[in-house]
């Protein structure tokens, strides 16, 4: 385990692996809102036995620092601290992934730092929105999602696999990351789809209902996309069935 300081913000990681001059290109996962790096434990072994695998905490969550200033919670300071991420690995480039928010933090990174991306795995996860009325409406459910933070600290926390993998220390730093790092702003990253140069596999468990069309439309949308659907697996695809997400993700990381 290791810290990354960021302008105050005290920025967790963990490296599982080899390193990075291997001969293979490090894997960086981020996790979905209100989890932790802790999510992709059941799946390191497989994924990091010859391949270094980078997994962090978003400011806010777990192991992280969680500031008060609410200003410190921002999509693009998230994106910054994955290249951090990265630099303090003394990773130039790397396949960048994650499942939720950490799949759409994955294509915000691919956005201002597609230099540094060999490959894109999404995950249980959708693009944003084109139209403001769904904007609005995906905003309105991250500031309920706050709310409940303010008002009943940690009895908020949903009841997904992944969030019950976590471990966290500040509920008031959850509910500003849902306020800063979860609300979106403008249709930037799913306008982004087509033009998406790199390998990428959209992944998703077969009853993951809320995101079965995120995953087709973006399939369809960037060129050359590669799908992978887990039978019997909810949201945490990766928590439901392990061991077919790391089949469908190491079949697809050995064909870069």
């Amino acid at each position: 385990m290791a810290y990354l300081e960021r302008d105050g913000v005290a920025i967790y990681y963990e490296v599982n692996g080899p390193t990075n001059d291997a001969g293979r290109v490090p894997l960086l996962l981020s996790h979905g809102y209100s989890a932790t790096a802790d999510m992709w434990k059941s799946n390191l072994p497989a994924l990091s036995a010859d391949r270094q695998v980078i997994s962090w905490d978003v400011r806010g969550h777990g192991r992280s620092g969680s500031p008060e200033e609410q200003s410190l919670y921002t999509e693009a300071l998230s994106v910054d601290d994955m290249a951090g991420i990265l630099d303090a690995c003394d990773a130039e480039k790397a396949v960048i992934g994650g499942l939720s928010l950490g799949g759409y933090l994955s294509l915000a990174f691919n956005l201002r730092y597609s230099e540094r991306v060999v490959a894109l795995v999404l995950c249980d996860t959708g693009p944003g929105y084109r139209k403001d009325e769904a904007r609005n409406g995906w905003n309105a459910m991250a500031a309920k999602w706050a709310d409940g933070f303010d008002r009943k600290g940690f009895e908020a926390m949903g009841s997904g696999a992944e969030v019950r993998a976590a471990q966290h220390t500040s509920a008031a730093g959850l509910a500003r990351a849902a306020r800063g790092i979860l609300t979106q702003f403008d249709s930037r990253v799913i306008d982004s789809l087509s033009t998406i140069s790199v390998p990428t596999l959209v992944l998703v468990g077969a009853d993951d209902k809320a995101f079965l069309g995120a995953a087709d439309m973006m399939a369809a949308k960037i060129p050359g996309a590669t799908k992978a659907v887990i039978e019997g697996a909810g949201h945490a695809a990766n928590i439901d069935q392990p061991e077919a997400f790391d089949k469908a993700l190491l079949a697809f990381l050995d064909s870069l």
